[in-house]
């Protein structure tokens, strides 16, 4: 029986809450990038992970993030997301392509199946903006969500003493200020940004670092960022955009 087919594009950001809307998604797409592609912020990023660099990806989807890194020298990899769909055809992409490495797993980020201290580097492209589709405008957000802040704990927990996590992002660090800044936590903050037209921040946390830089800041001179939605690629606008209130 062939899977359910379905819009790619949902008629309302709050359906990526739904695991559902996922699995039929995942079933249908084969890949599909949020953010902008690895070629805009691969720089950055190997800046910050070393080829012996235990990482893990969280909401892998099928994206070609952990493939990318494999190719950079970065084999120690494990990936997790909630869909059992995208995982094992994640699993057997990864096979047919010779990454017998790389982990694939079928996991929560907001419960990780993991022990305290285990991975140099957490990464994760978009997934943690799905706990947001329902904040409001990305521009004047409402607080923080509890599933944010309780995913935030569990990253923090995984990472060794001296880990990374880097949090590739629509949102802007007035949002994310609350959501990383939380006092049990001991990593400094950073951001870049990257892409055209517009641009999308990657933000870099360094555990045990926070005594050393008491307050986050900017890596690179941020341009002003315009409004116009139309500027926006593909499906990023309406994955941080409740289009219902929009319409009320």
């Amino acid at each position: 029986m062939e899977p359910e087919k379905i819009d790619v594009l949902p008629s309302t950001a709050l359906a990526y809450l739904d695991r559902n809307y996922w699995d039929k998604r995942f079933a249908q797409e084969e890949h599909y990038e949020w953010f902008k592609d690895y070629s805009h912020f691969r720089d950055i990023v190997l800046q910050h992970i070393k080829p012996k660099s235990s990482v893990l990806e969280l909401g892998c989807g099928n994206s070609q993030l952990c493939e990318e890194l494999y190719r950079d020298g970065i084999t120690q990899l494990t990936c997790i997301d909630l869909s059992p769909i995208a995982v094992h055809k994640m699993q057997q992409r990864l096979l047919n392509k010779g990454y017998k490495g790389i982990k694939v797993l079928e996991a929560d980020m907001l419960g990780l199946p993991f022990e305290d201290g285990c991975f140099d580097v957490v990464i994760e492209k978009g997934t943690m903006d799905v706990l947001f589709v329902d904040s409001g405008d990305p521009w004047n957000p409402h607080p923080v969500t509890g599933e944010g802040d309780e995913d935030a704990h569990e990253i923090h927990r995984v990472l060794k003493p001296e880990g990374i996590f880097i949090s590739i992002t629509f949102g802007q660090p007035h949002f994310r200020r609350q959501f990383f800044s939380h006092p049990e936590f001991t990593w400094s903050v950073e951001w870049n940004t990257f892409g055209e037209t517009f641009h999308y921040f990657l933000y870099i946390l360094k555990k045990g670092q926070r005594s050393l830089e008491s307050k986050d800041c900017e890596k690179t001179l941020m341009p002003s960022i315009s409004l116009y939605h139309d500027e926006l690629e593909g499906e990023d606008y309406l994955f941080r955009t409740n289009l219902d209130e929009m319409e009320s």
